[in-house]
């Protein structure tokens, strides 16, 4: 018996965590869910998850640092509303899932480690105190249901809303899709990630699809003619990348701005170099301060990916994170269990020294990897210690020459994602060129 099991056990083995919807998903299909204040948690794609398994050092620090597999359960809440609870993952005799190739059977003690009884009745209260201000935020944001359909670029009061309305498109597709499911089978498997926007108050974010191809070698032929025409007529074709998501927040007006992946799609190359202007621009000023430390980070993934061989990242996306008040985040406790700061901060450093000898981290969690990192995802700062975080984020139809199994095997680096990485270079080298004026 692992020690999450073991540990539900003694306190009660009816008791799991509420997962909540992360308000700051601003692109992506699946639905990403909250577990807690620093992971969070999505529907688990074996590719994907193979990934992260295999990750080599190289690659590790810029992806967000893997947590393990939960298996979440659809469930009713007392007052009858519907709610996603998560378990540590274990195989119990007569499991359907148990023999299912596709769910893995990966040691308990890479999971989740429970922090005991006292989190577990915590959870009780707080399960049913959250499902009713989920409820009233449900409620808040009703009206804006037929803007998200009908909208591409948002704008909203930070009093109004505190999340953007792509959560709630992709939060409802997954509660019915789990809903249409559960007759059959009601557990799912969800990989476990660090959430990368935690220590940020309000989170600026910028999801950017990489590469000239965005589809699998196993992508059908209807889907590979529609993945290659989007490509085709967005920027994706002609310099790599294109917006497939944004928010970012001005603090002088406390207004968000919420830009999505069809407004992405449809943007010039002139639009696509506002839209970026825009992301670093609080309303008052372009965030300076913020660029040089991305540039660091984007030529250091260029050389790494330029090193990598057979690897293709094919559909996945490099996602920006920023602070859009740093004045209210100065306020907020730095980070325990697993990141640091930049090598910039010696005093950041210091400060992790202790800390980094615990061996659980807030939730229980180890204070490293399941690859043994403590650091796998660690973010650029500049000198003044204005810290943004830089990010290959998912990984569902990324192949190499170690998965056996794929029938196609590339050879050389993904030129597609390095060219991207290099306009996308120039443009921000561009932006910082011209930041003074």
């Amino acid at each position: 018996m692992g020690p999450a099991h073991e540990a539900l056990t003694k306190a009660d083995a009816g008791k799991g965590v509420m997962l909540e919807p992360f308000v700051h998903q601003v692109a992506g299909h699946s639905c990403i869910m909250r577990f807690g204040e620093q992971a969070i948690c999505k529907p688990l794609i074996p590719r994907e998850h193979q990934f992260y398994k295999s990750l080599p050092p190289e690659i590790r620090k810029f992806t967000p640092q893997y947590k393990g597999v939960v298996s979440v359960r659809f469930e009713e809440t007392e007052e009858g509303n519907l709610c996603l609870i998560a378990y540590p993952l274990h195989s119990e005799a007569g499991d359907p899932e148990a023999n299912d190739p596709s769910v893995d059977s990966e040691p308990k003690t890479k999971m989740l480690k429970w922090s005991g009884e006292k989190q577990l009745v915590e959870n009780e209260n707080y399960s049913k105190d959250r499902t009713r201000q989920r409820s009233k935020e449900d409620k808040l944001v009703s009206y804006s249901r037929e803007e998200v359909q009908q909208a591409e670029v948002l704008y909203y009061s930070q009093e109004k809303i505190k999340h953007n309305p792509w959560r709630l498109k992709c939060h409802q597709q997954l509660l019915q899709k789990l809903r249409d499911t559960t007759k059959l089978r009601n557990q799912h498997k969800f990989i476990l990630l660090e959430n990368l926007t935690w220590r940020y108050s309000v989170p600026c974010v910028l999801d950017l699809k990489m590469g000239t191809r965005q589809h699998g070698d196993d992508a059908s032929e209807e889907k590979k003619a529609n993945h290659t025409r989007k490509c085709q007529q967005s920027t994706s074709a002609s310099i790599g990348v294109r917006l497939c998501g944004m928010q970012v927040y001005h603090p002088d007006s406390g207004q968000l701005i919420f830009m999505n992946k069809y407004h992405g799609r449809k943007l010039t190359l002139a639009g696509f170099k506002e839209a970026l202007y825009q992301f670093f621009h609080n309303g008052r000023r372009l965030r300076h301060e913020l660029l040089s430390p991305v540039l660091r980070r984007l030529r250091d993934m260029q050389a790494t990916l330029e090193a990598c061989e057979s690897y293709r990242f094919f559909s996945s996306s490099l996602l920006i994170n920023y602070d859009g008040d740093p004045q209210r985040a100065r306020a907020r406790p730095r980070p325990r269990g697993g990141e640091e700061g930049d090598e910039d901060e010696p005093s950041d450093e210091d400060e992790y020294e202790e800390e980094e000898e615990d061996e659980e981290g807030e939730f229980g969690f180890s204070s490293s990897s399941s690859s043994g990192e403590a650091n796998s995802s660690r973010g650029a700062a500049d000198a003044g210690g204005s810290r943004v975080d830089v990010h290959m984020i998912d990984f569902a139809h990324t192949t190499c020459r170690h998965y056996g199994e794929d029938s196609v095997l590339h050879e050389g680096q993904d030129s597609g994602f390095i060219f991207g990485l290099q306009n996308l270079i120039a443009l921000v080298s561009r932006l910082e060129e011209h930041s003074g004026d």
